[in-house]
């Protein structure tokens, strides 16, 4: 009499999944779409210029004139932003449970850390260039400084999180300080962590697209903020649309990979990521 029943809920199953995917992906995927249209044929109607307003068939021609370079440009800035990124998680967590394990350290250098994110990019990166060089060293220090400050910030808010009563018990157990921080509070910080990790991800694409425009007019050369600075200069309109497109499509791209490892991490115990049926 079991089997009715597994049977019927395989069936809801299927049926449920795709249709929760289905109202998902539907609403930006028309909007994409719609979109797309409108540009294409509203430029044609308007007959607005293609070096103000490149079609979305002359972005894509311009891609395939300059692949070489154009996929070269793109290696170039995911690996500058991936090694920013993992610098800057590495940093920002230990940076994080040392703070964590001490309140005069967190007083003293926590307000530097905020002096260092409150600093415009564009004003830090020439900087950065100049002691640095104009190649890659410098660009992956500009892309770890941008993405540094959220996640320190949010696994150290994560760390100061836990519940009372768990860090009591683990106290009333004669726990040590690192079982207290490895198996309490660095699991109870995860949600944060994961948060910190979707917007540091997508600020590293930015460091890296500044870095590579200021070394680009310093003598640099290589990825998509150099491509955008030649394009620039050149008035190819088209390309630099390419280049900027491509931008950001690698930060959305980022953004979905650590949603993915969010729900992978948190889906089956944390609100934020759990499936709530409606």
């Amino acid at each position: 009499m079991e089997a009715p029943k597994t049977i019927g809920n395989f069936r809801n199953n299927k049926i449920i999944v795709p249709s929760i995917k289905y109202k998902q992906w539907l609403p930006p995927t028309m909007v994409f779409i719609f979109f797309m249209l409108f540009w294409q044929f509203g430029i044609q109607l308007l007959q607005i210029p293609a070096y103000l307003i490149p079609k979305p068939t002359d972005i894509y021609q311009s891609v395939l004139e300059n692949q070489e370079q154009f996929f070269t440009a793109v290696q170039r800035t995911v690996a500058e932003s991936v090694i920013g990124f993992i610098l800057s998680v590495i940093g920002g967590v230990l940076g994080a449970i040392i703070m964590a394990n001490s309140k005069w350290l967190e007083r003293s250098l926590y307000p530097y850390a905020i002096i260092l994110q409150t600093i415009p990019v564009v004003a830090i990166a020439p900087i950065i260039v100049i002691w640095f060089g104009s190649g890659m060293n410098a660009i992956v220090i500009i892309a770890f400084i941008i993405g540094f400050f959220p996640m320190l910030s949010n696994t150290l808010i994560g760390l100061r999180s836990v519940d009372r009563n768990m860090e009591n018990l683990f106290v009333l157990y004669n726990a040590m300080k690192w079982q207290t921080m490895w198996k309490l509070r660095l699991p109870a910080a995860l949600p944060y962590m994961m948060a910190g990790l979707k917007i540091s991800c997508t600020l590293a694409v930015i460091g890296a697209i500044v870095g590579e425009y200021i070394a680009g007019i310093g003598g640099g050369d290589g990825g998509l903020g150099y491509s955008i600075t030649v394009a620039s200069s050149r008035l190819q309109t088209s390309y630099l649309f390419a280049c900027g497109l491509a931008a950001s499509l690698l930060g959305i791209f980022f953004y979905l990979l650590i949603s993915l490892i969010s729900k992978a991490v948190l889906g089956s115990w944390h609100e934020s990521e759990m499936k709530m049926e409606k």
